[in-house]
């Protein structure tokens, strides 16, 4: 995977160089442009035969936000006004492609902020309309779900497991349109954990990568939070974990600068070692009750190292395979919508004119 930034500020992933892409796209069967503006990130990617790659730039809003320690709806929904025909144009232009090749447009309906999800399903159906392009509507846990099969070879059934800023929930992939909830959040996403617990402790917004880096230099059984595992259930809940942690800070007593720093570590550690032990615990309760082999990790949290060390460990000894998408697809990306969408396409599942976008949408 190559990753750079260009003058835009646009993060581009591509696994081929231009001229390749033009050899992959002689002797294609089926072209599909995805775009996802389900929250903060504007992404378009070229996608063939919804596993191979050609183009995946995503326009991140993370400076905007940061200042407010968290998403803010209507300048996210604005800022993809502003950027979603810039990265759709960087996504044709680095596949080396026109809109005249593309086969279907599938774009992210939901769930996720309504005024983001506006702009990406009118830019869509405005761009189909004009061009006569078929639109697919994909979920955004589905995208999720077939994240994996961007960079892996994975067959049917299998366990996922989504963990992201909004979403933490694990199922059973029995194939396409065959999903069944095992489990869910009854409160907070694991994701949303990170970042409440980050702005407790003015670490800034977004909260995983920094409470992820602040964590292995401290000790994670310094505090002993909660793990609610949530008896003879596949569900999870972080928002007690979140309470015990603001309850460990205002507990703390004024320490000098030079422990602080260690003390940050320390609750930075204990608090992502409470949320990785529910991760973990769940998929392994998941493949011991169901007798599944595979499992899949997708989402941002997916991202995390300790979450990916900890699985990892797990699946060896468990004796299973265990998929990991690279991190670029791990975030919110158009390339997941586009593996989505070309199985809708080859099914038939085209979106007519009056799609609407919804803010709150079972998978």
């Amino acid at each position: 995977m190559e990753e750079c930034k260009n003058s835009n500020e646009l993060v581009v992933t591509s696994n081929k160089s231009r001229k390749e892409n033009s050899l992959l796209v002689t002797h294609r069967s089926s072209l599909i442009l995805g775009i996802d503006t389900s929250c903060d990130d504007t992404s378009a990617s070229v996608v063939v035969d919804g596993e191979r790659i050609l183009s995946n730039v995503v326009s991140s809003q993370s400076d905007i936000h940061k200042k407010y320690g968290g998403i803010v709806p209507e300048l996210a929904s604005r800022r993809h006004v502003e950027m979603i025909w810039l990265v759709v144009d960087e996504a044709l232009n680095n596949a080396g492609i026109t809109l005249d090749d593309i086969d279907a447009i599938a774009v992210c309906y939901g769930p996720g902020l309504i005024g983001s999800l506006l702009v990406g399903c009118g830019f869509a159906k405005a761009v189909g309309y004009a061009k006569k392009i078929p639109i697919v509507a994909v979920n955004h846990l589905e995208g999720h779900m077939f994240s994996v099969f961007l960079e892996n070879k994975l067959s049917f059934p299998f366990l996922s497991l989504i963990v992201s800023g909004g979403h933490t929930s694990l199922y059973i992939v029995n194939g396409f349109r065959q999903y069944v909830e095992l489990g869910r959040t009854r409160d907070d996403a694991a994701g949303e954990a990170y970042d409440k617990v980050a702005k407790l402790l003015g670490l800034g917004y977004p909260g995983g990568p920094v409470i992820d880096k602040l964590a292995r230099e401290g000790n994670p059984k310094a505090f002993d939070f909660p793990r609610a595992y949530v008896p003879e259930s596949f569900d999870f809940s972080f928002s007690g974990l979140k309470t015990a942690v603001r309850n460990a800070v205002s507990s703390q007593s004024p320490v000098a600068s030079s422990q602080s720093y260690t003390l940050l570590c320390d609750i930075a550690a204990s608090f992502q070692a409470a949320v990785v032990d529910v991760l973990v615990r769940k998929v392994e309760w998941a493949i011991v009750r169901k007798g599944i082999k595979k499992i899949a990790l997708s989402g941002g949290v997916s991202a995390n190292s300790e979450l990916r060390r900890r699985v990892k460990e797990m699946a060896e000894e468990r004796e299973v395979e265990l998929f990991l998408p690279s991190i670029p697809f791990c975030t919110d990306n158009a390339a997941m919508i586009a593996a989505a969408g070309y199985c809708h396409y080859k099914a038939g599942n085209i979106a007519g004119i009056d799609l609407n976008p919804k803010a709150y949408l079972p998978l």
